[in-house]
Formats: structure tokens, C-alpha cells, sequence
């Protein structure tokens, strides 16, 4: 593929896999052909400790729109996890297809097969398309695995750790911009309500915040109105977004903060749990023009990479919650930041990110034998 050359080395992979080298310390293609499994891992950093990012399962349109979105996913999670504390790399995989018709436990264990051969460069868990139950599955062929059930010693659905921390993101950002920590009166805009949007908007109306949503799926807004009448429905995400907002929570794919968005948001603070919100470079920028205040989105939507972190040395939920909400008091450090640097906030939490990447990274070149 344009842009990228083959890496030698790799015979000790399964067969049907490709490997290439980008800024990324790895970038595996793995193909089976008898269970239709097609799938990108992307290791971006492995300076912290092993890479950890979840599995996407996804229709995407190309290979190449696979791959951008797993180099970017992969990068997202190394700052992700350096932000978080975590002794962990960024690393992030991909399964190309439409899930709820090429899902077979026969695709995923030749997934959970590839995930073995890179022998705890990268561990996995659940993302979009995937769940406990996919994770249980294809840790019966890999060792480096989480995400996984209660049953076999998992957390379980790492979404509701994920809205938390979603939640003490947007508390920091309200105190930051209107100088409480608390959403009461306030209207908040959730794009996006599958598991992730639902337990955030439960935080939201528990804080006394009014709540509008949308999603491309009836199904998901019906679910959240069931048990929510008093959650209000816009048409689409386009029509969301012209609203009066105070708060706009993108919870859905990335690349939600575009130009035509940002012109017409009236939201002070954008805090959602989407990955790679902003369209393009420039984009933080463009919104702080627009006195908009951006929590980025790597920092606020750890919680659940906290939680399958935590897993991984026999999960503990109180402990796992209580990191979570450290995502509270980053936050305002990065906001810090921002002010005493002049800079947008996604510089800023970039800067803090790369800071302890090359500080802690640095400490493995001190040899203990």
C-alpha cells in the first residue's frame, strides 16, 4: 500500500499476514481466507509497556479507510494511556466487515491467533462492533486479552467506566468555563447513544442537566427514551448541533468537529467520548477562535481503558473508579496548561502526553543487570 514498505523479519507470523512500517513501531495485516477475517493491528508506541487498544468491527468502505482509522485510533491510544497513568502503549485493530453479518467465533479465534503472534506487543479489548462476549471468545486462542466477562474473570462492559470519566471530564470543563462543577440547568447535546451515551446521560440527568440526543439508530434512541421520557430527540446529529447547547458530547465515530459544525455550534464546551473528534489540524484551534472551550477527547473517554488496564491485574472496581476519577483533575491540569502556554487544550494534554512518553519511556534504556 502507497506510503508504506514491507518489513523483513516477520516469518514467525501465521500465514496470510503482512506486516509494514510507518511512524508506527508495527502495522500487521492479518488475513484468513476460510473465516472471511480481514484485520489491521496498529502498535504505535510500546515505550510505556505493551500496546493496549480495542478491536473495531466495522464496514468500512476500503483497506485504506481501515488503516487510516487504525493509525490513528493506535496513535490516540498511546496518549490515551500516558495520560491515564497507565504503564501502557497505544496500540489499536480493526476487523473489516459488517459484524452482524460476518461475525463467526471461527473469525474471531483466527483473530484471537493473530493477536497471539505478536506475543504481548499488543493486548486487545472491546470497541465498536466488538463485546465481553467477542473477547471471551478469542482469549480460548490468546493469552492478551481483556475486556473480558465476569464469568472468566473480566470487568465486564467497560462502557460504564467510560461514560464516568466522560462525565468528570465535562465537571472540570463546566468549572473551568462557568466556575462549578456541576451541569445543573445546563443542556447537553449527546451524539451518539449507544453504551457509552446511554450511561453518560443517566450521569447527565442525575446532575439535574436537560438532555437532547441523536443517533443514526432508532433503535438506540428508543432504548434511552424508554427509560428517559424526559430525554429530548433531534431529527439527526446536523440538526443537534444548531440547537442551544450549552455542552455538545460527541459519543459517536470520530471526526464529528468539522468546519461546518464548528461555525454553527453554540456549545461553550465540547466533552465527548468519540475518539478523534477533530476533522482535521487546525480544528482545536478554529473552535477556541469560537470561545469554545475542547476537552480532548484521549483525555476524558479513559475510563475505559483504565478499567481493562485494570483487569489485567485481577480487576478491582473500586480501585478501577477511583482512577477514573483522577480523569477529573487532569483534566484541569491541561486546561492549566493551555492558559499558562498560550495554547489550544489539545496541545496542550499532546505536550503532557508526549512529556511523560519520553520521561517514563526513558527509564528502560537503564539497564538492571
Amino acid at each position: 500500500m502507497a506510503g508504506y514498505d514491507v518489513q523483513t523479519g516477520a516469518d514467525e507470523l501465521p500465514a496470510g499476514t503482512r506486516v509494514f512500517t510507518s511512524d508506527h513501531e508495527q502495522v500487521v495485516f492479518c488475513h484468513d481466507r476460510p473465516t472471511g477475517l480481514r484485520a489491521i493491528i496498529g502498535i504505535y508506541s510500546t515505550a510505556l509497556g505493551p500496546a493496549l487498544g480495542g478491536t473495531r468491527f466495522y464496514p468500512y468502505d476500503s483497506e485504506d479507510a481501515a488503516l487510516a482509522d487504525v493509525l490513528a485510533l493506535s496513535q490516540s491510544m498511546a496518549y490515551k494511556n500516558s495520560l491515564a497513568g497507565l504503564d501502557l502503549g497505544g496500540g489499536k485493530a480493526v476487523i473489516i466487515g459488517d459484524p452482524d453479518q460476518v461475525k463467526t467465533e471461527a473469525l474471531l479465534r483466527a483473530y484471537g491467533r493473530f493477536v497471539e503472534s505478536l506475543g504481548g506487543r499488543y493486548y486487545t479489548a472491546c470497541d465498536v462492533g466488538t463485546y465481553v462476549e467477542d473477547m471471551d471468545i478469542i482469549a480460548r486462542e490468546s493469552r492478551f486479552v481483556t475486556g473480558r466477562s465476569p464469568a472468566y474473570g473480566g470487568a465486564g462492559d467497560s462502557s460504564v467506566l467510560t461514560a464516568f470519566g466522560v462525565f468528570q471530564g465535562m465537571l472540570a470543563s463546566a468549572e473551568h468555563v462557568w466556575g462549578s462543577t456541576s451541569l445543573a440547568g445546563r443542556r447537553v447535546g449527546v451524539a451518539g447513544v449507544g453504551k457509552v451515551g446511554h450511561h453518560l446521560i443517566e450521569h447527565l440527568l442525575a446532575d439535574g442537566a436537560s438532555v437532547v440526543v441523536s443517533d443514526v439508530k432508532d433503535r438506540a434512541v428508543e432504548a434511552v427514551r424508554a427509560v428517559h421520557p424526559e430525554v429530548d430527540v433531534a431529527v439527526d446529529t446536523a440538526s443537534l448541533v444548531r440547537q442551544q447547547l450549552d455542552v455538545y458530547a460527541p459519543c459517536a465515530l470520530g471526526f464529528a468537529l468539522d468546519d461546518e459544525v464548528t461555525a454553527v455550534l453554540t456549545a461553550k464546551i465540547v466533552c465527548g467520548a468519540a475518539n478523534n473528534q477533530l476533522a482535521h489540524v487546525g480544528m482545536d484551534k478554529a473552535l477556541a477562535d469560537r470561545g469554545i472551550l475542547y476537552a480532548p477527547d484521549y483525555l476524558v473517554n479513559a475510563g475505559g481503558v483504565i478499567q481493562v488496564e485494570d483487569e489485567i491485574h485481577g480487576y478491582n472496581a473500586d480501585r478501577a473508579r477511583q482512577k477514573a476519577a483522577r480523569i477529573f483533575d487532569t483534566t484541569r491540569r491541561v486546561f492549566a496548561i493551555a492558559t499558562a502556554e498560550g495554547v489550544p487544550p489539545a496541545a496542550a494534554a499532546d505536550r503532557l502526553a508526549e512529556r511523560r512518553i519520553a520521561e517514563i519511556g526513558r527509564l528502560r534504556t537503564i539497564r538492571l543487570t
